[in-house]
């Protein structure tokens, strides 16, 4: 919380901290209170009680996985980079959970911890660069309260001296309950913290997208590879660590994908993404004699709220936009920011009764908005309805390529806006090829 950037101090009055919602505020200062607290007693336990202390082998071990965690660190550095620029509206998956799993099996729960902070460390010299610190301090506060919840899992199954790998099926029961916890209590307060950030996300949204935690199931499993091994067969481990580096493109790639076709202000596709997704769908609409509907909206008066509150208030109101489209389409719809404040929503199989469905749920929905924001004076301020004009197309009804669906739902979009705007307009089959007009402001 005392870095926004790796040189720049900033007064702790500045930090962007205090800027999140007073319940998130609350929610994320009480996590990290608890993983202190955590973190306290189990150092703690560590030097009293039934321990008198670190042994030779768990500093091994511990360092082991501290090199182990660094080097998969360094090695995805660039694919780690472009995720961390997508938006910040839904969890956001690592493989980091490997190595603190490991050693959480192979450690007494202070050097796992411990681990964690080596990781988050590193991360943050390394990878993450110029970027809010309090969000990796609670993503590292989260890894904490996982692991001790995990660890209590570990210790009523009477699985207590490390290493605590699964060496039958009772003991794998365990372990697999353990690592079940883990993903369970870091992906609510993960949860947790997006929702009571962003009061205007849905719940869909920001569960994301459930196959993504894939990566965290991966992780957690070589991890309990990586235990068993360092365990009995520590020279073994250096093999795994160059499969795991092999592995980590593959089981990030859809991350990856989608981190670089996302728009960084608004969480939506980019333009570039969009346009290459909408003749997929044309080709397979057209061998399946199937449809794909198009939306075109572009927010009515946009620009006032800029001159008024200021761009980064219109941010933060496109980005609230951007979350309420989303959370109206269907599931498989593709919402793209193709302009400044202009989006599109494809929709694959979609009727036109059913496109000006989803245009008049999402137009009712953008009419009643309020998006609480603060302006160019710190002052907060809370904007009510961000309206806008829709044009809809539908294929093969009204056009048979790309450009001419475009073109159609464009048209529909700038006769909404010259009718007096808030309005949806649908293309009528084979609409005027005319020139692409100038949008009104």
């Amino acid at each position: 919380m005392i870095l926004i950037g790796r040189s720049k101090w900033v007064p702790p009055r500045q930090w962007k901290l205090w800027s999140l919602p007073r319940p998130a505020l609350g929610y994320v200062l009480g996590v990290d209170a608890i993983a202190v607290t955590i973190t306290a007693l189990a150092v703690a336990s560590t030097v009293s009680g039934d321990r008198t202390g670190i042994k030779p082998s768990e500093w091994t071990a511990f360092a082991v996985l501290a090199v182990a965690s660094v080097l998969h660190l360094e090695s995805a550095r660039g694919i780690e980079r472009r995720r961390e620029m997508a938006a910040n509206t839904s969890p956001y998956t690592n493989l980091k959970s490997l190595w603190v799993f490991a050693g959480l099996l192979l450690l007494p729960l202070s050097l796992a911890i411990a681990l964690v902070v080596v990781s988050y460390g590193y991360s943050w010299l390394r990878v993450y660069g110029r970027t809010i610190a309090h969000r990796k301090i609670f993503s590292a506060s989260t890894f904490i309260l996982a692991s001790a919840a995990a660890a209590a899992i570990l210790r009523a199954g009477d699985l207590i001296v490390e290493p605590r790998v699964p060496t039958g099926p009772m003991s794998l029961v365990v372990v697999l309950a353990a690592a079940s916890t883990w993903w369970l209590v870091n992906f609510a307060l993960v949860i947790g913290a997006i929702l009571l950030s962003s009061p205007d996300a849905s719940a869909r949204g920001a569960l994301g997208q459930l196959a993504d935690q894939l990566v965290v199931v991966a992780g957690l499993g070589l991890g309990v590879a990586v235990a068993a091994l360092q365990a009995s067969y520590p020279w073994v481990v250096p093999i795994l660590m160059i499969t795991v580096l092999t592995l980590h493109r593959d089981l990030l790639l859809p991350q990856f994908q989608r981190a670089a076709g996302t728009d960084v202000k608004t969480g939506l596709a980019t333009p570039s993404y969009w346009a290459s997704a909408v003749p997929v769908e044309l080709a397979r609409a057209e061998s399946l004699r199937s449809t794909v509907g198009l939306l075109m909206l572009d927010l009515d008066r946009f620009k006032e709220i800029n001159d008024t509150y200021g761009h980064p208030a219109g941010d933060r109101a496109l980005r609230a936009v951007g979350e309420s489209v989303r959370a109206e389409v269907r599931q498989g719809d593709l919402v793209a920011r193709v302009g400044g404040d202009e989006l599109a929503v494809l929709l694959p199989g979609a009727s036109e009764r059913e496109v000006l469905e989803v245009a008049e749920r999402i137009r009712e929905r953008l009419t009643s908005l309020t998006v609480s924001v603060d302006t160019a004076h710190d002052v907060s301020a809370v904007i009510t309805g961000v309206p806008a004009s829709f044009g809809a197309a539908v294929y093969p009804d009204v056009a048979g390529t790309m450009d001419q669906l475009v073109l159609a739902a464009d048209n529909a979009l700038l006769t909404a806006k010259r009718a007096g705007r808030n309005k949806i307009v649908s293309a009528r089959p084979n609409p005027p090829i005319t020139e692409h007009a100038e949008q009104l402001d």
